[in-house]
């Protein structure tokens, strides 16, 4: 799985592909797919700070997050329902229409709730965000891996990762500038527009090639095995329990940093400007710089080191912030903690998702990855929503941050193992070794 087949890889082999079609295609989906996590995290983290909300509620409204992880439970539909009237134009993009309206509902709905009034419905539409992102989120995935063949799933993964950030990175700091001119409400509605390069992208690229449609279904017994066929074929694989730990806690210790990191930044009393500055700004280039290095690393070191490269880094950089934490408001700290932190995820954007989208066989491409992405972040929000407040209360900014890094390192270890056992390349699915559908199979 590792490399270029008859010759030594080349540095071009890792960037051609990004000025080829389904890549480039792949940076819209993601410019739509990070604009619900950003109005439900960040953006939304902010708002209630400074509606003079305790830090305690504001972890609690992690619990939006968690929705993303029960995406699993309804993944099915994307691959098996058809919709009525869109119907016609292909399963992924009549689902990719459908669910940016969703999305795009539910986030003007948030726009209109005062978190000051009644937190309760701000809870509520906070939750309405999350089930309507997750669902974009489940389309847009399948369409992105059925689009991209195998050998562009690194670069194809590095330019979702360039869509997702720039799309949360727009949204958020739109959302900042306006909400100090016009208000949150204001400022809300405005971004529920990104949800229209996804959709636009479906309509002009249309049905993927490799979408391979599961057999019909004509009773009960076909629509229950719809359902649970996806996760049995998964874990009927040699060593799939493994594979699945390794997702489980691969993110834990970047998953409780990120979520109060801007806690972090307003108790250093880093202003909405300079949080705009440096978090959105020199996040962003650091971000972006590291998603083009990690496409370079993984067609230069393949897909097994370049994931154990990116762990490792991922790990380390949390340890960043517990210097800045110590150093107080310090803007070369910033500079530094968020150029590291966002250049190691960067990198790991590329080559962690290349590896998770090879997992998924292609029959059932939306159930199965979003069973992994799910799976990915999934014990990392639970601990966030029921504990990262409160941890930062007791022990601190610096001991918190410390011990983010400490825990971040099983997930590496496991890896290690995984490449020494072999399991690694015996766990890709047919996404990740099929270059073109069958002409039956085909959609």
């Amino acid at each position: 799985m590792d490399g270029v087949i008859g010759r030594d890889p080349s540095w071009w082999d890792g960037i051609r592909p990004y000025f080829e079609k389904a890549p480039i295609a792949a940076f819209f989906l993601g410019v739509s797919s990070g604009f619900p996590y950003a109005m439900i995290g960040a953006t939304l983290t902010s708002r209630l700070a400074q509606d003079g909300i305790d830090k305690k509620t504001i972890t609690a409204f992690t619990l939006g997050f968690l929705v993303y992880n029960l995406k699993p439970f309804w993944a099915w539909a994307v691959d098996g329902v058809r919709l009525p009237v869109l119907g016609h134009l292909g399963q992924r993009v009549s689902w990719l229409i459908f669910a940016g309206v969703l999305v795009m509902a539910a986030v003007a709905n948030l726009a209109l709730v005062d978190p000051k009034a009644s937190i309760g419905a701000t809870v509520v539409a906070a939750v309405l965000v999350g089930f309507a992102g997750a669902t974009f989120d489940i389309v847009i995935d399948a369409y992105r891996i059925e689009t991209l063949k195998p050998y562009q799933l690194g670069v194809g993964s590095g330019m979702t990762q360039y869509g997702w950030r720039i799309g949360s990175v727009l949204a958020g700091a739109l959302a900042l500038v306006l909400a100090a001119r016009i208000g949150w409400a204001g400022a809300y509605l405005a971004c529920a527009l990104f949800a229209l390069p996804a959709m636009l992208t479906g309509l002009i690229m249309g049905e993927p090639v490799r979408h391979r449609d599961p057999a019909a279904k004509r009773g009960v017994d076909e629509v229950v095995a719809s359902i649970v066929g996806p996760f049995l074929e998964f874990f009927r694989r040699e060593g799939a329990l493994i594979v699945l730990l390794f997702i489980l806690i691969h993110k834990i210790g970047d998953t409780l940093g990120q979520i109060v990191l801007r806690l972090l930044l307003n108790d250093l009393t880093f202003t909405n400007d300079e949080i705009a500055l440096y978090d959105v700004g020199i996040g962003f280039w650091a971000y972006l710089i590291g998603i083009f290095v990690g496409g370079a690393l993984y067609a230069r070191m393949g897909m097994k080191r370049s994931v154990m490269l990116s762990l490792v880094l991922m790990a380390v950089s949390n340890a960043s912030f517990a210097l800045l934490a110590g150093a107080g408001h310090s803007v070369p700290g910033l500079v530094g903690a968020i150029g590291f932190e966002n250049f190691a995820s960067g990198i790991g954007g590329v080559t962690v998702i290349a590896y998770f989208s090879a997992l998924t066989d292609l029959r059932y491409t939306a159930a199965q990855y979003a069973l992994i992405s799910a799976a990915a972040s999934v014990v990392g929000r639970l601990l966030t929503a029921t504990t990262a407040g409160a941890l930062v209360e007791r022990f601190g900014y610096v001991n918190f941050y410390w011990m983010t890094t400490v825990i971040a390192f099983p997930g590496v270890l496991l890896f290690w193992w995984m490449i020494r056992s072999g399991l690694v390349d015996r766990s890709i699915g047919d996404a990740g070794t099929r270059e073109v559908a069958d002409e039956g199979e085909a959609a």
